[in-house]
């Protein structure tokens, strides 16, 4: 594919920027100091983060305005996203495709804009590193050289952030990021009341393997339930690793039954591995339920939910899926 081609080919750039699971967390230092620099170098009163979704405009890092996000349909960063050079808008209401824009007609009243693309490793412009001026200006040759060489440095930081959010053995989720993950979704169904569902799942007897085998068979095993659970998750699914031989799925548009039904699949597909070893290694996984509620508004609480379930697989004989039961109020 062509440079030119990733610049007209939207859902891979969608795809490319949903891979960094970024949408939506909150702020973090590392993207902040990246617009202090741009505000304080360039000299403007506003630098962004801005990271361009499917309709919508979400700011990373915003330094100088209070938002979160915008309708992608005014933002200037996308039109800064179709094109491999920079965008430089000295004055916003000589420009036809701006001047009637609503963020240049009323607040904040953007008057020039410099945005170089965010270019993912391979190809694709996810967002912009903007400076914006509430006045008319030309962004002179050495201030367009401090945007165009701290973009990478976000997109570095996107990677290295991803890379952190992944644990190394099992290539799932970590702990962090996953607990942020529940968040986001706790967020959509308080805005959208969208039905989902988490699954907690321990594998039994775990220390019994590292005991009788060693350490690199228990890790074997830790990857090879991770590959599975991998395998029959959905896209859309999110897979973590909670600690040592606990797992997690965040299950969305999901309501309780269904939850259930795919937990159930997991667990015989865990049973059924043949895990390599001499002989191949079998082993079974105790699997709790819990389908988002309105007492389960915080992720802790979920997860409290979803870990009483499992626990009570496990006091009833293990390699068996348990459901959270919904307060009586809510059931009724």
């Amino acid at each position: 594919m062509t440079p030119h081609d990733r610049l007209t080919d939207e859902p891979g750039r969608v795809a490319a920027l949903r891979r960094y699971d970024i949408l939506d967390t909150p702020s973090e230092g590392a993207f902040d100091k990246i617009t202090d620099l741009v505000r304080t170098l360039v000299g403007v009163p506003i630098s962004a983060v801005s990271l361009i979704d499917t309709n919508r405009q979400w700011f990373k890092s915003l330094a100088g305005l209070d938002a979160t996000e915008t309708p992608r349909s005014v933002a200037f960063c996308d039109h800064a996203i179709r094109q491999d050079a920079p965008l430089v808008i000295p004055d916003a209401c000589a420009d036809a495709r701006f001047c009637d824009n609503p963020l240049v007609t009323g607040d904040p009243g953007i008057r020039s804009y410099a945005g170089v693309p965010l270019r993912t490793p391979d190809g694709y412009n996810v967002g912009s590193l903007c400076a914006i001026d509430t006045r008319t200006r030309d962004f002179a040759p050495e201030q367009m050289a401090i945007l165009q060489g701290l973009a990478p440095i976000v997109v570095e930081q996107m990677e290295l952030r991803l890379l952190a959010e992944r644990d190394g053995l099992s290539g799932a989720l970590t702990r962090r990021a996953f607990v942020a993950a529940i968040d986001r979704q706790i967020a959509l169904f308080i805005r959208h009341q969208r039905p989902a569902a988490l699954i907690l799942l321990d594998i039994d007897h775990f220390k019994q393997v590292n005991d009788t085998h060693g350490h690199p068979a228990g890790d074997r095993v830790i990857e090879a339930v991770a590959r599975c659970c991998a395998t029959l998750s959905r896209p859309s699914d999110s897979l973590g690793r909670l600690g040592g031989e606990e797992f997690a799925l965040l299950l969305p548009e999901t309501a309780q039954e269904d939850a259930l039904a795919a937990a159930q699949r997991f667990c015989d597909a865990v049973a059924a591995l043949d895990i390599p070893h001499d002989p191949p290694l079998h082993v079974t996984a105790s699997f709790g339920v819990a389908a988002i509620g309105p007492d389960r508004m915080t992720s802790q609480s979920w997860l409290a939910a979803a870990d009483a379930a499992l626990y009570a697989a496990k006091r009833s004989g293990r390699n068996r899926v348990e459901l959270a039961a919904m307060p009586t109020a809510q059931a009724a």
